[in-house]
């Protein structure tokens, strides 16, 4: 087996390499003056079952510019007799334009699917889309992880044995925290509340007000796929204020957040827990409120169960 991490990525990719025991493979990456680059591998990887991980985000570089190396090593490798390569991808960019809801719109994620195929990638993975179902139909070889088992000790010791209640910010993520219910009862051998809140979005406006839910001194976990400004959970966590819940906490697998997220200053937002699956622009000590969980020990065990024909099912969802 090889183990890669593209620059940008090497720090996980370390994370990664440590908890299955080894060392990362070496690499190089070369910049050129006109912006164009070049990276291959620094052993061989001929007859080698490959993975490649790097997160399409962060970094000083653009989503585009991340793809376009990641496709680039994956050619690399099959061109230079890789027997497979996978790609590990924690956080997959060009997800969220996964239909067409206007006139002549793209459909983003299937180019993107097409392109991971062109260059011969065997298998794609990744952590937690924002679409599933478009995800697994633009996407014929992959397999989809999701962090939600490393939040439950997180939610746990927020809740201080108060009522949990999980919330969705949007109707569109209702199936992904009924999982995370479902998850936090068997971790916690306690009832957990469901809440909603309507969200419809046309460019930059964002309407909607029906709330569905009991919150009344609760402590309610907002949980989404990824936060970025966090507009969306600042305007669900104030509705829940208004509502009587005890405290509001932010969660998230993906936090593409900068030092001017709304989501870092609300007052009605308590805490905030997002994962290490992208690199932070900004150190998270300078927020009291943001806590990180590493997506690194999922990411670990995958790789190692991929390679050994291991059950990813079961990696997932651990009860019987």
């Amino acid at each position: 087996m090889r183990l890669f991490a593209l620059r940008g990525s090497d720090r996980l990719g370390a994370a990664v390499a440590s908890s299955l025991n080894v060392e990362l493979d070496a690499l190089e990456e070369r910049e050129f003056s006109d912006g164009e680059h070049k990276s291959r591998p620094l052993v061989s990887v001929r007859g080698e079952d490959v993975f490649v991980l790097h997160t399409l985000h962060g970094g000083g570089q653009s989503a585009a510019d991340r793809l376009t190396r990641l496709l680039f090593f994956i050619a690399t490798c099959k061109e230079n007799g890789a027997a497979r390569v996978t790609a590990v991808t924690p956080y997959l960019a060009f997800m969220r334009k996964d239909q067409q809801t206007k006139p002549r719109d793209p459909v983003t994620s299937r180019y993107v699917a097409q392109l991971f195929d062109a260059v011969g990638t065997d298998m794609v993975v990744t952590v937690d889309v924002h679409n599933v179902a478009a995800f697994q139909n633009g996407f014929r070889h992959s397999t989809l992880l999701s962090l939600r088992n490393a939040f439950l000790p997180r939610i746990e010791a927020l809740a201080r044995g108060g009522r949990v209640v999980l919330l969705s910010p949007d109707t569109g993520g209702m199936r992904r925290v009924g999982l995370l219910q479902e998850a936090y009862a068997a971790h916690a051998h306690a009832p957990v509340g469901l809440a909603m809140m309507e969200k419809h979005r046309s460019g930059d406006v964002v309407t909607g007000e029906l709330f569905a839910g009991d919150v009344e001194g609760a402590e309610v976990f907002v949980f989404d796929d990824m936060i970025a400004s966090g507009g969306t959970m600042v305007r669900a966590a104030k509705a829940c204020r208004e509502r009587g819940a005890r405290h509001v906490h932010a969660m998230a697998t993906h936090g593409l957040m900068t030092t001017t997220s709304e989501v870092l200053f609300a007052p009605e937002i308590d805490t905030v827990t997002v994962s290490d699956s992208v690199p932070l622009s900004f150190e998270p000590g300078a927020f009291g409120k943001l806590e990180i969980v590493s997506c690194a020990p999922l990411l670990a065990d995958a790789i190692q169960r991929l390679h050994a024909g291991g059950s990813i099912r079961r990696l997932l969802n651990p009860l019987p």
